[in-house]
C-alpha cells in the first residue's frame, strides 16, 4: 500500500516535470497556471494544494533539480578516493541527470533570474553546492595549482551545462561515450602543466571576467 506522503512526492514530481516543460516551451512569464492545469489535468484548486504561486512553482522545479544532482553526485563519491574517478563520476552523474531531464536543464540555464528573494537564495545556495563539490576535485588533481580553481570548476560546468542546445540522443553519442569523451577532453587540457603553453594563452587580459556557466543562474 502507497503512503500518502510518499503518493504526494510522486504526484508532485510529476507536476514539476510537466511544468517544466511548458516553461521551456514557452518560457516562465508567458507559462500560466491555466497551461499547466490544462497539461497535468490538475484543477487550479489542486495544484494549489502543491504550491502557493507560479514562482513557488519555479522555485520547486529548480530545488529538486539541484538537489537530485547534489545528492546522487555525493552518493556516487563516497568512498572512492582516486580523483580522477572523481572527476569522472561527478561529469556521468550531471550528463546522465541532464540527459534524462532536458526540459529542467533548460529552465535552470534560462528562468533562474525570475526567482526573487528566499527562493533566490536557497537555489543558489544549492549550486554553491555544486560547485564547491567540483571544486574540491578540481583541488585534488591540481594541489600545486597552477590553474584558477573558478576559472576551471566553471569551465567544466560550461562544458556541461551547455549539451542541452545541441545534443540528441537519438542521433548523437550515448551518455557514457559522451561523458567518457568529455572527461577526456577537460583532463587533458587541465592536467596539462601551464608551462608547456605560450606565453599568451597563460596570461589572461587586464580585468577579464569569465562568463557565467548558468547565465544569470550563477552562484553568488
Amino acid at each position: 500500500m502507497v503512503s500518502e506522503r510518499t503518493a504526494y512526492d510522486e504526484k508532485l514530481e510529476s507536476i514539476l516535470r510537466t511544468s517544466a516543460a511548458i516553461f521551456a516551451d514557452k518560457g516562465y512569464h508567458q507559462a500560466s497556471i491555466r497551461d499547466i492545469a490544462r497539461a497535468t489535468n490538475v484543477s487550479l484548486s489542486g495544484l494549489y494544494y502543491y504550491f502557493k504561486s507560479k514562482e513557488e512553482l519555479l522555485f520547486l522545479i529548480q530545488d529538486h533539480a539541484f538537489g537530485t544532482l547534489i545528492h546522487e553526485a555525493e552518493e556516487m563519491l563516497l568512498g572512492v578516493d582516486d580523483p580522477v574517478r572523481k572527476i569522472r563520476l561527478l561529469i556521468e552523474n550531471h550528463l546522465r541527470f541532464f540527459i534524462g531531464n532536458m526540459a529542467e536543464m533548460k529552465v535552470l540555464s534560462h528562468e533562474a533570474g525570475s526567482l526573487t528573494g528566499d527562493f533566490r537564495r536557497r537555489v543558489n545556495a544549492k549550486k554553491r553546492r555544486l560547485s564547491e563539490i567540483a571544486m574540491g576535485i578540481l583541488r585534488e588533481l591540481r594541489p600545486d595549482g597552477g590553474l584558477d580553481l573558478r576559472v576551471a570548476t566553471f569551465s567544466l560546468f560550461g562544458m556541461m551545462n551547455w549539451i542541452y542546445n545541441w545534443y540528441r540522443p537519438e542521433s548523437d553519442v550515448p551518455v557514457e561515450r559522451l561523458a567518457a569523451d568529455m572527461s577526456r577532453l577537460f583532463l587533458g587540457g587541465y592536467l596539462q602543466s601551464a608551462s608547456q603553453l605560450p606565453d599568451a594563452a597563460r596570461q589572461a587580459a587586464p580585468g577579464e571576467q569569465h562568463p557565467s556557466i548558468w547565465r544569470t543562474t550563477a552562484p553568488h
